[in-house]
């Protein structure tokens, strides 16, 4: 039995993983931590949850959690898990981080990118970036891993093939992707309203995204050169769901159906990244509530390149989901353990 703990529990990451994980027969959540609800019931504050997870909030109390859990899944803000990672590591339990703190190479990046000091520098060279497709063999012995943002993975995904290979430039590549609101996390800023979100559209952190970063520096370990990408991020009016439409210059002659091969053959033995038949692209409704990637990809000879288009949900293989996903590989399990699930849309 798998003893968890879920550190901010009751954010939109942290219920997610909840869901995914409290009818597990080999997993125990032995504690939920949220500050904000401290004693109260987790299903008083998520009410579908009643009768099936009423565990009630634990305080973030770092010596009494020792004792509680073996394996630690963090969804706080950056700057904050940070603090407490030394401590579970010194007291031998594993953990995965979804903040930023853990994701980056570079400690000047990170420490630029989110305007904050590093609390625990020393581990950045130990943690394994947590996307499981470019890095398997890795978290399977990985102890702290920096779970991947939404855009990231979603990016790096519908790329790489193409990168990696060869087939398209280093420069110039365009990342336009698009979010649903609950990738701002469970908060009440006016943007993220009703009256201010519903059915309207908008682009956002165009003077620099702080995943920008992320997704650097991941395409540049894939070709061993600096590769930068113009990233553009939308908000669009629904829960969840994530798309993003990749723009990327041609320098290989090739065929639409051979750039298809090629991502078929690379991800063939990665379970939860479906590659759609030519001329089929994603839509967020085919993946929401699932830890499915669907990538599609078109050949625009008139223009000599490649448009990749990707969907995940934000809160699936995004995130939630995808922290599942390691979590089962740094435990010795299946990797698709409890994560095979259709998505909602019927």
């Amino acid at each position: 039995m798998i003893k968890v703990a879920i550190v901010g529990a009751t954010g939109y990451v942290g219920v997610e993983i909840v869901r995914l994980l409290h009818a597990r027969q080999d997993v125990q959540i032995t504690s939920a931590v949220s500050n904000s609800f401290a004693g109260k019931p987790f299903s008083s504050v998520y009410p579908s949850l009643r009768g099936i997870f009423d565990l009630p909030c634990d305080p973030l109390d770092a010596d009494q959690l020792m004792e509680k859990a073996d394996f630690f899944i963090l969804a706080l803000p950056h700057g904050v898990s940070g603090d407490l990672v030394p401590k579970l590591l010194a007291n031998g339990k594993k953990v995965i981080d979804h903040s930023a703190d853990f994701r980056f190479r570079d400690l000047a990046v990170y420490e630029t990118t989110y305007k904050v000091e590093h609390p625990a520098p020393a581990l950045l060279p130990e943690a394994i970036y947590g996307l499981p497709e470019l890095y398997r063999e890795e978290l399977k012995h990985a102890r702290l891993v920096g779970d991947p943002g939404c855009y990231p993975t979603c990016s790096i995904l519908a790329i790489a093939p193409l990168l990696r290979n060869r087939y398209v430039s280093t420069k110039g590549i365009t990342i336009c992707a698009t979010s649903g609101i609950s990738g701002a996390g469970r908060k009440s800023e006016l943007p993220y309203s009703f009256c201010e979100s519903e059915e309207s559209f908008k682009a956002y952190g165009l003077n620099g995204h702080r995943h920008t970063p992320e997704i650097e520096q991941e395409l540049s370990l894939l070709v061993d050169e600096p590769v930068m990408v113009s990233f553009i991020p939308h908000l669009a009016p629904m829960k969840r769901g994530m798309l993003a439409t990749i723009h990327l210059d041609l320098i290989r002659e090739t065929t639409a159906e051979a750039l298809h091969e090629l991502y078929v053959e690379t991800y063939r033995n990665d379970p939860f990244v479906r590659i759609l038949p030519l001329g089929q692209f994603p839509e967020t409704r085919y993946v929401s509530g699932s830890n499915y990637i669907d990538i599609g990809i078109a050949l625009d000879k008139r223009m000599n390149r490649v448009i990749a288009v990707s969907s995940l949900d934000n809160l699936g293989k995004g995130s939630s989901g995808q922290a599942v996903q390691a979590m089962n590989l740094m435990c010795g399990l299946p990797e698709t353990t409890g994560l095979t699930n259709p998505a909602f849309y019927l």
